[in-house]
């Protein structure tokens, strides 16, 4: 071995020992945008990559990064049976987080799944997942069919999360309208930052935002392609269309909402991010198993676009704050 491959391996070896010990130093990142895949759904044999999550691997990953709570979802497409085999998978799958997260001594919570095209089931999962399994909140996607969730259709389930004042982790989605526009072309790569963008401006401009004010909604990858539109949500509010449902403006509704960096944890994307919401909104997510915690937290202290003390934020104290149902 050179010299040249000697110096690259201590320096490699030097990188890997900063990263270890800045996980250590932090030690308390809550993780809110992380996924599990319960054996109810991996027996159906369906193909995809969540097919290789275990929990043990996961929660490797989590020591490595120093994130000491994860919360889980299911992510897109979720279930995608209906009616009654619907319902009984989705029970399954819910009580599978919730005895997973329970044998974990506080390291993992859990956000209720629900298919929210059957609002009758979707009412009383979420009772069942609060009440019952000790949910930290509601896990929904962006858009279901033609639908994104500022449709009035969805106000029952919203009204009886706003008499909870319930934390709602939203996942995009592929929706109806707009998957696979592009040969080649993913609908990951585009459609989940546009599909996230557009059920951010559904939930405002359509009222749900008004109408309920106290749920907590946390937006995934740095609120999609949101902030680099806003100049054109600021021309929007000047019309007249859109005061009565959103009388301060569309910023002054994004900005009480909550937004993970899951994804987007470059400096382009928390740089415009933050220009448009306050930082204290701003909370640590991976997308794990997607991708792990600890690319996260090197990005972040890569890019400089937070101090340290706003980057203790991200990673917990934000959290702690104004969403400490899920710090358990």
């Amino acid at each position: 071995m050179n010299r040249r491959h000697v110096l690259t391996g201590l320096a490699s070896a030097g990188v890997a020992w900063s990263l270890r010990a800045h996980a250590a130093e932090q030690n308390r990142i809550v993780d809110v945008h992380a996924h599990y895949y319960p054996p109810v759904l991996k027996a159906m044999g369906q193909p995809g990559p969540m097919n290789t999550w275990s929990l043990q691997r996961h929660l490797e990953e989590m020591d490595a990064a120093g994130v000491t709570r994860s919360l889980l979802s299911l992510t897109t497409p979720g279930i995608v049976a209906t009616g009654e085999q619907g319902r009984k998978l989705t029970r399954e799958s819910n009580e599978y987080a919730a005895k997973t997260c329970g044998e974990q001594k506080g390291k993992l919570g859990f956000f209720t799944y629900v298919q929210l095209e059957d609002l009758d089931g979707a009412l009383k999962e979420i009772e069942y997942g609060s009440d019952v399994l000790g949910a930290q909140g509601v896990g929904l996607f962006t858009s279901y069919g033609s639908r994104w969730l500022g449709d009035p259709q969805f106000d029952p389930v919203f009204a009886e999360l706003e008499r909870r004042k319930a934390i709602v982790y939203v996942h995009p989605t592929g929706p109806g309208c707009c998957s696979r526009l592009i040969p080649g072309v993913v609908d990951t790569l585009i459609e989940y930052g546009t599909d996230t963008t557009r059920a951010i401006a559904s939930y405002i401009y359509r009222g749900a935002a008004r109408k309920f004010p106290n749920v907590k909604m946390i937006w995934s990858h740095s609120g999609g392609t949101m902030p680099y539109l806003i100049e054109r949500f600021d021309g929007a509010d000047r019309s007249g269309a859109t005061k009565s449902e959103a009388p301060d403006g569309f910023r002054a509704a994004a900005s009480k909402f909550f937004y993970d960096i899951a994804q987007a944890s470059n400096p382009v994307a928390t740089t415009a991010l933050r220009r448009v919401v306050p930082v204290d909104h701003i909370v640590f997510g991976t997308d794990y198993p997607f991708r792990t915690p600890l690319e996260h937290v090197t990005a972040l202290q890569a890019s400089r676009v937070f101090n340290r003390g706003e980057l203790r934020g991200v990673y917990r104290a934000n959290v702690e704050q104004f969403l400490p149902a899920l710090v358990g």
